[in-house]
């Protein structure tokens, strides 16, 4: 009988509970204070450059004679969501298993790996140019929302080097769920646990597939956390 875990739930969005599920590390049992941690990434350049940018409101008759919205249309909403039906395509797409050599990864999990990093490569380009776009357009309908567009530039800014450093962890966690799983599966199929020294090579069965759903889960959630910034800039140009 598999003994039950005795890791503490981790709290959160869904795309840090899976990848908690992924690891075998034990995580705080709640979250950093968010303010706490963002004044630990902001140095003091990049904190003036935000403080600027939220300083020197305008008058209350100035914003509500510039925020009009003009410049936004469905079509711009009508993007949004055919990017993201693309991004979902990619994740969705036939993973090559075609064999590769010369790399130092294990390599029956290295096809999943590469659809990985491709999936989540297209994310980072599209969803940049993306946001870019957005944030362009909301800058030009007033001086109000050209402060807000500022201050999602700066926090791109800072943040994204750190966002791309702990997302870049994600292949490597799926690969050692990839492992947990075949393992278990291997013990599975022959009745009894394989020794160390004897390489276990289960077929493809029911912990693939659960591997697969679990790997697709995660970029779908990888993808929602990417889209939060601009799910923000859409709220902010459809107001009025």
């Amino acid at each position: 009988m598999a003994k039950a875990s005795t890791r503490a739930p981790v709290l959160g969005p869904a795309f840090i509970r899976l990848l908690a599920r992924f690891s075998d590390a034990d995580l705080p049992r709640t979250p950093p204070v968010l303010t706490e941690r963002l004044a630990q990434w902001f140095d003091w350049n990049r904190a003036l450059v935000l403080s600027n940018a939220l300083d020197g409101s305008p008058s209350v008759a100035e914003a509500d004679a510039a925020d009009t919205g003009d410049g936004f249309d469905d079509a711009q909403d009508a993007e949004c969501a055919r990017v993201r039906h693309t991004l979902v395509q990619v994740i969705d797409a036939d993973i090559d298993l075609a064999p590769s050599s010369g790399q130092d990864v294990d390599a029956d999990y290295l096809p999943y790996r590469r659809h990985c990093v491709a999936a989540q490569r297209a994310m980072q380009a599209a969803t940049g140019l993306l946001r870019g776009r957005l944030r362009d357009l909301l800058a030009r309908q007033s001086p109000t929302r050209a402060r807000l567009a500022e201050v999602d530039a700066v926090m791109e800014a800072t943040l994204s080097p750190r966002e791309l450093m702990l997302l870049a962890r994600v292949p490597g966690l799926l690969g050692l769920h990839y492992q947990r799983l075949r393992d278990g599966g291997a013990s599975l199929h022959t009745g009894v646990d394989t020794p160390d020294d004897i390489p276990a090579t289960p077929a493809a069965g029911p912990w693939l597939v659960r591997f697969r759903q679990d790997m697709r889960m995660a970029l779908l959630a990888e993808l929602e956390v990417r889209f939060h910034p601009i799910d923000g800039l859409l709220a902010a140009l459809c107001s009025r």
